[in-house]
């Protein structure tokens, strides 16, 4: 089993770079995220087609080349401690296949991001490296806790993430410890059979979605089944199920974890015996508290849950 690399923790002063490797931003939208950086200690680097547009098809955050340009460098340029995406969206699978780490191996940087960015985080794993599935710097129309953020920037510090939640009534009791891999449900479907898959055996599987009709979500979650991921896990967490179902009958953001999601993937999942939480709050919600993909991950799951790295 290869062991996980972990980067260093960040000091004060450290330079995080921001970058859009997906989908297109303005300034406005980065604004508040690039001040907390400021205000945390940290120096922001913005990436040089940070803001760059490219209309093809959907308003990408420059072209494939302009993009892996950015990437590229934040990954092995030395002077950068920590990578943050500023936003996902769709663009991240074009750049996976051209991703250099040269100096990056030498020296380790956290990659934050979700959504889109699961594609960057399941190459980095591939390799050997954890990163942290969290809040991108884009403020959400649902909007971003401030815990969100402050777990976060106590990840960089160094610290371990412990959570303590309310059972959910489709939990299947257990305890349970392995390697988190994983982030949003439609990238880890889109990478099965790929090169750039995660691999799922002794592992812990986490997932997350927005605005998925039920019937795809079945989709994803029958791939999962037929290439055996179910067989190959060891236990699963499920998070925010954001604005599913008919889009005549979306749900607020508020309402992000969606009952009749969770009910089709409990019954898909019935007849697996591994421990399983329902409701962990990261996703495409409010409460987006972070996740390390490549940690190794404690679940105790009861009357009450306790998750911790």
């Amino acid at each position: 089993m290869k062991k996980i690399i972990f980067p260093k923790a960040l000091k004060k002063g450290a330079k995080i770079a921001i970058i859009s490797p997906a989908g297109a931003v303005d300034v406005a939208q980065l604004a508040k995220g690039i001040e907390m950086i400021k205000n945390r200690g940290f120096e922001p680097v913005l990436g040089e087609h940070l803001y760059t547009r490219y209309s093809n098809g959907y308003n990408y955050a420059g072209t494939e080349e302009e993009r892996l340009q950015d990437i590229n460098w934040s990954l092995n340029d030395n002077e950068i401690s920590a990578v943050w995406a500023s936003r996902g969206g769709y663009g991240c699978q074009h750049l996976v296949q051209h991703l250099k780490l040269k100096n990056f191996t030498q020296n380790p940087k956290w990659y934050i991001g979700y959504s889109d960015n699961t594609v960057i985080q399941s190459y980095l794993l591939k390799k050997g490296f954890a990163s942290i599935h969290g809040q991108t710097i884009k403020t959400s129309s649902f909007g971003v806790t401030e815990e969100s953020y402050d777990l976060i920037f106590d990840v960089l510090k160094g610290k371990a993430l412990k959570y303590a939640l309310k059972s959910h009534v489709l939990n299947k009791k257990g305890n349970i410890e392995g390697e988190l891999v994983g982030g949003n449900l439609a990238l880890i479907y889109a990478l099965l059979g790929t090169p750039f898959s995660f691999d799922f055996k002794d592992k812990i599987l986490f997932i997350e979605d927005i605005g998925e009709n039920f019937y795809a979500l079945d989709r994803m979650i029958m791939s999962l089944e037929l290439a055996g991921v179910f067989k190959k896990i060891k236990g699963l967490i499920i998070g925010g199920m954001t604005n599913m179902g008919d889009e005549k009958e979306n749900k607020s953001f508020e309402e992000s974890f969606d009952e009749f999601a969770y009910k089709l993937i409990s019954d898909r999942i019935s007849k697996y015996r591994f421990p399983t939480v329902f409701g962990f709050p990261n996703g495409h919600i409010k409460d987006n508290r972070p996740l390390i993909i490549g940690g190794t991950v404690k679940m105790k799951i009861d009357t009450r849950v306790k998750i911790e790295f």
